[in-house]
């Protein structure tokens, strides 16, 4: 029987081991560690931000960068419906409300088109969600951003090394964020980051991921915090990975570039964009969308390709189509067709930094012979 081929796994073959021994050794395991400020720096430097500010996850890096701008009960923020859920987490929380844009059928990322006419006088900021390996289209929100006077958090997760009009992912809007779980181009094992300009938004965050401890009187609070804080070992494992950035997005280039060949001319199946007048393609991961005339949703061809020892993933399930919002956003059923049918018909193959060229033969392969079934 063939082994397995995973969604991912992560390359970690450079001077993660050296890096970590270093911490051992040290005995400086925890966020007081000198890797965490090292990889700050170097990284906020990477993505042309002043200020980077590590924290334990992507979620905790949206949740922290909501709180730091303000949203409270009753505001609105514009968000793509189609992405991962930790992105209106905290502003449900702060009793405020997303509102909701479709996907363009092509890059997969918000519809511009459809923002400016879903600002009300209640919209606080704008949530900008790059998704999959291309950009969303940033100038025209951030002039749409400066026209109505709004706020834009910049969700730059699965974006390292990727430029939009050759600037980089992460340097746009008044904070951006970044994950850098084990699936991204960099990896932490867990971890985030806020990057920002700002002076005041990088000291609130910094604040903020250390439960708010007053700088004179450690333990005394006048704001509730949390407990975000990255460690040092985290830091190591982001520093050497950051090392190879370069490398590892040409790498993933190439995958894409194998997948593309591949998979070229597949009746039923939409491939991703390979670039846009602004960007191109990273493949973060390599995403399918697949023809309702084929018969069978992503699920299906998901279920078929595990039988033959394929990982895959899902695409995201639409925002306003889940359980928990309903009781607000059930009426919105419909209004949101590219992301609906993306959630149905969408799914990944594998894509982490270790998948080898030989496996890529074999998934594309494989995919042709199951999805012809």
């Amino acid at each position: 029987m063939s082994s397995f081929i995973p969604v991912n796994k992560p390359l970690l073959d450079g001077k993660e081991k050296q890096y970590l021994i270093e911490c051992i050794e040290s005995g400086w395991i925890s966020s007081e560690g000198p890797f965490v400020e090292e990889f700050e720096r170097r990284f906020a430097a990477r993505v042309g931000r002043k200020h980077g500010v590590a924290v334990c996850n992507g979620t905790a890096a949206i949740d922290a960068a909501v709180e730091a701008i303000g949203i409270g009960p009753g505001d609105e923020v514009i968000v793509p419906t189609f992405t991962i859920i930790s992105c209106i987490g905290q502003i449900l929380r702060n009793g405020a409300w997303p509102i909701f844009i479709d996907s363009n059928p092509q890059t997969w990322n918000m519809d511009v088109g459809q923002i400016e006419k879903k600002i009300t006088p209640r919209t606080k900021a704008i949530l900008l969600v790059h998704v999959y390996g291309l950009p969303a289209d940033v100038g025209p929100i951030l002039e749409i951003a400066q026209k109505h006077g709004l706020k834009v958090i910049e969700d730059a997760a699965e974006m390292h090394g990727q430029t939009y009009c050759g600037k980089p992912c992460g340097s746009f809007g008044d904070l951006s964020i970044f994950s850098f779980y084990p699936n991204k181009h960099i990896t932490t094992g867990e971890g985030g980051m806020v990057v920002t300009d700002d002076d005041e938004l990088a000291s609130t965050c910094r604040s903020l991921r250390n439960l708010c401890f007053q700088q004179q009187r450690r333990f005394v609070h006048d704001r509730l915090g949390w407990n975000l804080r990255m460690t040092n070992m985290q830091a190591a494992l982001g520093l050497a990975q950051l090392e190879r950035l370069d490398e590892f997005v040409q790498r993933k280039r190439a995958m894409g570039a194998r997948y593309n060949e591949l998979l070229h001319g597949l009746p039923g199946v939409q491939l991703p964009l390979q670039q846009t007048d602004y960007a191109q393609n990273i493949y973060w991961v390599y995403g399918i969308v697949l023809d309702a005339s084929l018969g069978f949703d992503a699920h299906e061809a998901m279920h078929r390709l595990e039988e033959k020892r394929i990982g895959t993933r899902p695409f995201f399930y639409p925002l306003h189509l889940q359980p928990l919002l309903q009781e607000k956003y059930s009426s919105h059923k419909g209004a949101y067709p590219v992301a609906e049918r993306m959630g149905e018909q969408g799914l990944y193959l594998p894509s982490g930094m270790a998948l080898t060229m030989e496996q890529i033969d074999t998934v594309a392969k494989t995919v042709r012979d199951v999805l012809a079934q």
